[in-house]
């Protein structure tokens, strides 16, 4: 066997998104204005939802932790863009790049099973609407957040520890902005099919199961409407699934168009731009997503505000 394959590497080196000094500072800006209003935004979200009693129930209990999870998520990425922005040095240590990868692939795929367990909710909400306090109790609620985060790190806990296992030979370039899986893959040298296994069971638990939950879900919420007599009865019904739906959309979209895919296929220029969508832009969003339509969100908001000492 050749000896390049026992090469230890002991750093990763971070490209970023490009080598001009110029566009790397307006780079900076842009992502630190964004990272900044991702974190108000979802810190006030979550904030809103312990303050006020009118949003002490189920659906909001998951928006709740969801604005937690993207808090989290987009912590994991943000700092590391900026700095390696503007740093000279954009080495990264293995492990570094280790819990970079471990804590960035558990968030991620606790949040495809939360908003799996956000469908439920809603179709429960919609189908049977007064027995859903009591259908969706906080046990359950519990229950449902507490099994999203503890599928989706054990799996993290499997991909991270078959991935930082493969031989990594040659180059310790990584043509990404963090440790993601298809730069890394690239830069493996000893990938074998049991590899691949490992990365179609992980899409199919993480990705493909939560997709047919919510698609069952969402099946069944449509009956349900249909069962509504008044045409007001069921746009309101739908409407209380549209920011649900948008995030799902937006979320399940960009990472299946990422890693549902051989590892042969990656294309990593790409793979980038979408990247930064899924990491920094939808943890943006999602507060927005959940609150701009949100009838008592925005009274919420409003309560907060007049309360505020300086109003």
């Amino acid at each position: 066997m050749d000896e390049k394959n026992f090469t230890e590497v002991k750093e990763f080196i971070l490209l970023g998104f490009t080598a001009d000094l110029w566009l790397q500072k307006v780079l900076f800006v842009i992502f630190l204005f964004i990272y900044v209003t991702s974190l108000s935004g979802n810190m006030t979200l979550i904030s809103l939802i312990c303050a006020d009693s009118r949003l002490h129930t189920a659906m909001y209990f998951f928006i709740g932790n969801l604005s937690f999870l993207d808090l989290w998520y987009s912590s994991v990425y943000a700092p590391q863009i900026l700095r390696t922005c503007m740093a000279e040095d954009k080495s990264i240590s293995f492990a570094g790049c280790l819990a970079q990868f471990f804590f960035s692939a558990g968030l991620a795929y606790s949040e495809c099973y939360l908003l799996a367990a956000m469908a439920y909710d809603r179709y429960v909400a919609i189908s049977n609407p007064l027995l859903y306090s009591q259908t969706m109790s906080s046990r359950l609620c519990a229950s449902l957040v507490a099994a999203s985060y503890l599928g989706g790190f054990l799996n993290s806990t499997i991909l991270t520890s078959e991935t930082f296992t493969l031989s990594f030979c040659g180059s310790n370039v990584i043509d990404d902005y963090f440790c993601d899986l298809p730069p890394l893959v690239k830069l493996a040298c000893d990938v074998k099919e049991s590899y691949q296994a490992v990365l179609y069971f992980i899409l199919a638990s993480n990705v493909i199961a939560p997709t047919v939950l919510i698609l069952a879900s969402y099946l069944f919420i449509i009956a349900a409407i249909l069962k509504i007599c008044s045409t007001q009865g069921r746009l309101k019904a739908v409407s209380t699934c549209g920011s649900h739906l948008t995030a799902v959309t937006l979320y399940y979209g960009s990472i299946l168009f990422i890693y549902s895919r051989p590892s042969t296929s990656y294309a990593l220029e790409r793979d980038k731009v979408v990247s930064v969508f899924y990491t920094v832009v939808i943890p943006l969003l999602n507060p927005l997503i959940y609150s701009l339509r949100n009838k008592d969100v925005k009274e919420a908001l409003k309560k907060m505000l007049d309360k505020a000492p300086f109003s």
